[in-house]
């Protein structure tokens, strides 16, 4: 293509445009940059002298001053929860939705900040309801989710299912604690005065489907639940190889557990006049499934039928095969117990040894191993859970003690 000397007009139109482009773009800059308040300044620099307070206290200035700098409201809103001063966050997102003129997307917004302000200052009665308005929004999914943990902590499990049922037709995600959700009405009625057994038993049957559903595994914390739930109404109705079967179903398929069904094992197996057949079972267990919570009834069942020898030599076996500072001090402390009761004189097997003092100096050492813990907070707790009482998470506790997990 032949070049044309024309062509040169164009160059000073571009540089012309181009010098207008940047006229126009300065001035904007500087007319904004007027019309921000020097408080918003003042908040930047506090920030860049790490000064959060000072900044806080700037920024809050700013939207007082500008209505409209929604933005600003929002963050200075979270900003406030996440440093626990609630009744501020309460305030700074019900500002906004005072406002006539705020959008229905950013008023949605305000409302879901609102909703997580009043969960995180306790007040679930007000946080139910502001997730509840949230429901047909596009923060529903979110609500949801709030909701089901606000109905946990109320123990409200007829409305938790319900809201998972809701949460499913938005989203097709797991829900593993619905089992338990049906174990604990489950729970509920057996506890009711009269229980409600057959109520009971529908809540199983549900609990069950939703294992099935959901492909929990036999072994799993929620079936074994369901088995000792299913073990209680049968020992209530007398059926005691019902309740056998329960127990012996949740040593075969999570022989982790045994520790949770072994004294009621034992118990099953006493009303049939056969206490050394479950001892057995419980013995031949341990023996391949070793556990400190299973070693203490074996124990304390051998020491009851079969006399202080042969309990303590299974004690000796056990613990050279796992050594346990919990162990030996679960073993010294059925033999004083025992002692006590008899009201006679303790025989030590070890010759000479004071097994008060000895076992006064190793439980100052075993005390804080002899805990379940939480995997998921750390929370620690003398008792087996299957809500951890710290952070509300389902099946975080292994049937364990702490010494067992080192």
């Amino acid at each position: 293509m032949d070049f044309e000397s024309w062509w040169l007009i164009f160059v000073p139109l571009l540089f012309a445009l181009g010098w207008l482009a940047a006229r126009f773009d300065i001035r904007q800059i500087l007319s904004e940059t007027r019309n921000l308040p020097d408080s918003y300044f003042r908040g930047l620099n506090f920030l860049l002298n790490e000064e959060p307070d000072r900044a806080i206290d700037a920024f809050v200035e700013v939207a007082k001053l500008d209505p409209e700098t929604t933005e600003l409201h929002f963050a200075l809103g979270s900003l406030f929860r996440r440093r626990g001063e609630m009744e501020r966050a309460i305030r700074v997102h019900q500002s906004l939705l005072s406002r006539a003129d705020l959008p229905v997307s950013q008023r949605e917004h305000a409302q879901h900040e609102l909703a997580q302000d009043y969960l995180k200052a306790g007040m679930l009665d007000r946080a139910e309801e502001a997730f509840t308005v949230l429901k047909e929004t596009s923060f529903g999914l979110a609500a949801l989710r709030a909701l089901i943990r606000i109905y946990e902590s109320e123990h409200d499990w007829t409305r938790a299912i319900q809201a998972v049922q809701s949460l499913r037709k938005l989203v097709d995600e797991p829900v593993p604690q619905l089992v338990h959700y049906y174990c604990e009405q489950a729970q509920a009625a057996l506890a009711a005065k009269p229980p409600r057994v057959a109520q009971a038993q529908e809540a199983l049957k549900l609990a069950e489907r939703t294992a099935q559903a959901a492909q929990t595994g036999s072994g799993s914390a929620a079936s074994v639940r369901v088995a000792l739930i299913h073990a209680s109404i049968a020992g209530s109705a007398q059926q005691t190889l019902v309740q056998r079967a329960c127990f012996q179903k949740v040593l075969e398929q999570a022989p982790e557990f045994a520790g949770l069904v072994a004294e009621e094992l034992l118990q099953n197996f006493a009303l049939t006049q056969e206490s050394a057949d479950g001892l057995a079972l419980l013995q031949e267990h341990h023996n391949r499934f070793a556990s400190l919570d299973l070693f203490n009834v074996v124990f304390r069942a051998l020491r009851a039928q079969q006399g202080v020898d042969v309990a303590w030599g299974f004690a000796r076996q056990a613990l050279q095969a796992h050594p346990s500072l919990l162990g030996l001090d679960r073993l010294l402390e059925a033999e004083l117990a025992h002692a006590a009761e008899q009201q006679t004189p303790l025989e030590s097997p070890i010759p000479g040894a004071d097994l008060t003092l000895l076992r006064r100096l190793i439980n100052q050492h075993s005390q804080r191993l002899d805990r379940y813990v939480c995997r998921s907070c750390g929370f620690q707790a003398r008792r087996y859970y299957w809500q951890c009482p710290g952070c509300n998470a389902w099946e975080t506790y292994k049937p364990r003690r702490m010494e067992e997990l080192e």
